[in-house]
């Protein structure tokens, strides 16, 4: 089963409709123990970091989310799933699952494009630079864009966590992941093809 996480983020229903799209199935839960047993895990979002990870502690889904990571089963975050897997936010100042080390920051609240200051949160179109292969990524192209829509973004501690990289005023890690764990800040059920291909990969992935 792929699960899809409910922890009151929201977002759900389009992302299910995706998977169904690319050929699979997907429930929709909160129920910890299905999460925990699921064969394969996405969690996806939108709001802020803080009620995502009172969400989660509500219900013990955080719990089932790091045993799941613990034995190995391939996940998927997208969007505030991109964040709340760091330590910690600034948004809400929220301690989050810490499955990959380091942080999430907030846009600077000026940024100059040398055209004209750009708008927080981030939102539209962008690119991609890859920085390192990932299974995730076959058949992506260099001229592939991705929708987004955010003010945070995740910093990991090491660079060996980053595979995507965006430039919005400042360069961010877009895409990061560690063994078993991928996520992207951008949302995959909104970019097309390119989405869809990405999350037609990882329902597929077996991770080493």
């Amino acid at each position: 089963m792929i699960a899809i996480v409910d922890y009151g983020a929201g977002n759900l229903t389009s992302v299910a409709r995706a998977v169904s799209f690319v050929g699979y199935t997907a429930k929709v839960t909160r129920d910890p123990a299905e999460i925990a047993g699921a064969d394969r895990i996405i969690f996806p979002g939108v709001g802020a970091a803080g009620s995502a990870m009172t969400g989660m502690e509500e219900r013990g889904i955080d719990g089932a989310m790091k045993q799941a990571f613990e034995a190995g089963t391939p996940m998927l975050g997208i969007c505030v799933g991109c964040q709340i897997i760091m330590d910690r936010s600034q948004e809400n100042d929220a301690q989050c699952l810490g499955l990959i080390p380091g942080e999430v920051q907030a846009f600077p609240e000026k940024m100059d494009s040398g055209d004209g200051y750009l708008k927080v949160p981030h939102m539209g179109w962008n690119g991609l630079e890859v920085v390192q292969d990932h299974p995730l990524f076959q058949g992506i192209k260099a001229d592939d864009e991705f929708y987004f829509v955010h003010s945070y973004f995740p910093v990991p501690k090491d660079d060996k966590a980053v595979f995507g990289r965006t430039d919005y005023g400042v360069t961010f890690a877009s895409a990061v992941g560690r063994d078993n764990l991928f996520a992207t800040q951008f949302h995959l059920e909104k970019s097309g093809e390119p989405g869809l291909l990405i999350l037609k990969n990882f329902c597929v992935w077996k991770p080493c």
